[in-house]
C-alpha cells in the first residue's frame, strides 16, 4: 500500500487528509496523480485546475519517480510567504 496525504486548501477541497492505495495502481507519481483524478469523479477538477506540488517520503519528486510498497506521498499546494 501507499499512504497519500493532501495538505492544506487541498485537503479541504477533496474532504479527505489521506488514504490508501494499493502501489500496484500506481507504478510511478504520474499514474498515481492519473488514478486520483479518476478515483472520485469530482477530484478531477479539483486536482487539474491548480498547480499540485508532489513529495516523496518527504523529498519534493518529478512525476516519473517510481513508487513502492510503504512509500508515502503527498500532494499540496505550492506555498508562498511573505
Amino acid at each position: 500500500m501507499i499512504t497519500v496525504l493532501f495538505f492544506a486548501k487541498l485537503s479541504e477541497q477533496l474532504g479527505v487528509k489521506s488514504l490508501q492505495v494499493d502501489w500496484q495502481q500506481a507504478q510511478d507519481v504520474d499514474q498515481l496523480f492519473q488514478y486520483l483524478t479518476e478515483y472520485k469523479k469530482e477530484w478531477s477538477v479539483t486536482l487539474t485546475s491548480q498547480p499540485c506540488l508532489r513529495a516523496v517520503n518527504q523529498e519534493m519528486v518529478t512525476n516519473n519517480i517510481k513508487l513502492k510498497a510503504g512509500d508515502e506521498v503527498a500532494f499540496f499546494p505550492p506555498v508562498t510567504g511573505g
